[in-house]
């Protein structure tokens, strides 16, 4: 039986007071003292980090100026713990001591007497107190593993009372830490938690029994959140290389160390491999889909050359539903799926059916992405459906995002069900088509999107078309519909026509998008997810009027 609106809205209000309730419940009255403990008389091994460092990041940071989140904060000799930080994303970089990693790269006198003096004063200000961003379990478990790999940067020359301090507070994060984790959020979170208290578990000196436990936890929340096609449960392409920067280095250290490796952690590894091949375009760059921003070269390098997998990429992800068309240099994108799961869905998109195009080493039609550093306005718009390579219904949302506080920004409507069949050809030519009910509830449509691509490589025709459920011949009475092509900031656009517009990239590659039964109208637009922040950008349209036109067929044809 289906639920309505008013019931399902109902069920979630009660779901989440019942989990606030049932977390409290589990902590229970958190106190320094309920954590306390032996502390340990020394580190093992300190974690090799393989996320890409900058000597920039650590020159400035030694002469006072954090530059975190897209911001720069001035601390005039003070601890930037002292001062009024300038966002909640600058904070979480702060607090979770990622940053270290840049004073690798600087004078390692300056280097020392910097972080201790960062580490030192954090110890005071926040380590005696647990509560607020500092100590949210995502938080707190970037901060062990930071902690743990730049120890020998944090505790060069350290005297002794300091090293005792820093040892007792890494040891009272890990048994927070431990409690905390069955409660902490579903996803990546969660995820990284459970790869903190297993590092812990063998970088630092604790009981065969605990670390038995630690590596047993760690396996169930893989196996939970790694799915079988590699495809992270987020849905989110970048959250499979944010998670091997770190299950890569916790495999070396377990190998080095020569303990019994957690049973799911190289399946997993090697899972993720190809679901991060599957997403990364010719050019590099991984695909902009349900909450994935810009990816730097050396981040995915430092991953990649640990792939001995090999071979093609997938031509499909049914796990986490996607499905890729690849004609040679040619590369189509396409989602076809929906949040696996309520909790999942906070940092979902309402991107269902949308695509990205590239072509040899350019990429040519994207998503707008998500700001990595933006406010959460912006990043709730960055979720909307016209943020997408997609059509859009009556300016709505194929996907509806609550706009309530005590539930916060998760799925709670629209698409429910996706119908997907693939067309190989023994040509070489490939298709996909597929449909959602995103629009069904609110205006008694159905959404379909045949995308194609030539033998050739030369040439994407696509058919947009909304239609009665159960009555496709009916015509459609009203309704506008927007078919959007979001433009990579790098393509140029040329005006060849009212039905023809010109793609050209840097290297003077271009394509040809056509439409004989709708003008291809030029527009302003915004692309999220560049490295230097939110940029402008152009995107190209189908205007719809269903009564009159409620089927388009496009094509890209490549002109050199």
């Amino acid at each position: 039986m289906q639920l309505s609106d008013r019931q399902r809205l109902s069920y979630l209000y009660m779901r989440e007071g019942w989990r606030r309730f049932s977390r409290r419940l589990a902590l229970g009255r958190i106190s320094a003292m309920r954590f306390s403990g032996s502390a340990p008389d020394r580190l093992i091994v300190a974690p090799t980090d393989l996320h890409p460092a900058d000597s920039f990041a650590g020159e400035e940071i030694t002469a006072g100026r954090f530059p975190l989140a897209g911001r720069v904060l001035e601390c005039d000799g003070e601890s930037p713990f002292a001062l009024e930080l300038p966002s909640e994303e600058f904070a979480n970089r702060l607090h979770s001591f990622g940053w270290l990693r840049h004073m690798r790269l600087v004078d390692p006198e300056k280097a020392a007497l910097t972080t201790r003096f960062i580490v030192g004063d954090w110890l005071q200000s926040h380590g005696r107190v647990i509560g607020g961003l500092a100590w949210r379990p995502d938080v707190t478990a970037q901060r062990i593993i930071a902690w743990l790999s730049h120890s020998p940067v944090v505790l060069k020359d350290a005297d002794y009372p300091f090293y005792r301090r820093f040892l007792k507070s890494l040891a009272f994060q890990v048994r927070y830490l431990r409690h905390v984790a069955d409660t902490t959020r579903d996803g990546e979170p969660r995820l990284r938690v459970r790869i903190a208290l297993a590092m812990a578990s063998i970088a630092m000196p604790t009981s065969a029994s605990k670390m038995r436990k630690a590596a047993r936890n760690l396996d169930e929340e893989l196996d939970r959140q790694i799915l079988p096609d590699g495809g992270h449960c987020s849905r989110n392409p970048r959250a499979a290389l944010d998670l091997l920067l770190d299950l890569l280095p916790l495999r070396q250290t377990y190998v080095n160390l020569g303990h019994d490796m957690p049973s799911q952690l190289i399946p997993c590894i090697d899972r993720i491999f190809p679901a991060l091949r599957f997403f990364r375009h010719q050019g590099g760059e991984l695909a902009l889909f349900n909450g994935a921003t810009y990816t730097l070269a050396n981040e995915l390098m430092s991953v990649l050359r640990y792939d001995e997998t090999g071979g093609a990429p997938f031509k499909a992800l049914p796990s986490i539903n996607y499905d890729r068309l690849a004609v040679k240099e040619t590369v189509v994108l396409m989602d076809t799926g929906v949040p696996k799961s309520v909790d999942l869905s906070a940092t979902a998109a309402a991107g269902t059916l949308s695509i990205e195009m590239s072509s040899g080493r350019n990429r040519f039609i994207v998503n707008s992405g998500r700001p990595r550093f933006a406010g959460d306005a912006m990043r709730q718009m960055a979720r909307m459906t016209a943020a997408h390579s997609v059509a859009t219904l009556n300016d709505t949302s194929s996907s509806r995002i609550s706009s309530s506080r005590f539930l916060g920004p998760i799925i709670i409507g629209g698409v429910g069900k996706v119908e997907v069949s693939r067309s190989e050809r023994e040509s070489g030519a490939d298709g996909i088509t597929a449909s959602h009910d995103g629009y069904l509830k609110r205006f008694g449509l159905l959404y379909e999107r045949d995308i194609f691509v030539a033998a050739s490589g030369n040439e994407i025709r696509g058919r947009e078309r909304f239609f009665k459920a159960g009555h496709p011949g009916v015509p459609v009475e009203r309704g506008v519909a927007v078919v959007r092509f979001h433009i990579h900031p790098s393509i140029q656009l040329y005006n060849a026509s009212e039905n023809e517009t010109r793609l050209v990239a840097p290297d003077g590659e271009a394509w040809a998008l056509t439409c004989l039964d709708v003008a291809v109208e030029e527009e302003d637009d915004v692309f999220f997810a560049d490295p230097s922040g939110v940029r402008a950008s152009r995107q190209l349209t189908l205007t719809m009027p269903l009564a009159e036109v409620p089927e388009v067929q496009w094509s890209l044809v490549r002109r050199r």
